[in-house]
């Protein structure tokens, strides 16, 4: 990275992709956010968003058959546990 180039928080790069910043987080241990597009700074990291996009999109244009999203959690919802009671029928009942 040049001097001359701006490097934002991972904030701006999570505000910029609409994600959560997890998911950068994510993204970098991934490699979907390979370590040329980011410094990191004593405990921070500082990106360039430019160089972010410039890999994504040499990267969708090696692989246009796969697309290229963010990884994905398990999203899967369970259903709720369904709990009974029978106050009619506890022995330990104080009424």
């Amino acid at each position: 990275m040049s001097f001359e180039e701006e490097v934002v928080p991972i904030e701006r790069v999570a505000k910029h992709f609409t994600v959560s910043v997890s998911a950068v987080r994510a993204w970098m241990r991934t490699g979907i956010i390979p370590r040329h597009c980011y410094l990191k700074i004593g405990g921070t990291y500082r990106f360039s968003i430019p160089k972010i996009m410039d890999h994504l999109a040499k990267e969708n244009e090696a692989n246009p058959e796969k697309e290229q999203v963010a990884p994905k959690t398990d999203t899967s919802i369970k259903p709720p546990v369904q709990l009974e009671f029978d106050f009619y029928n506890n022995p330990d009942r104080d009424i």
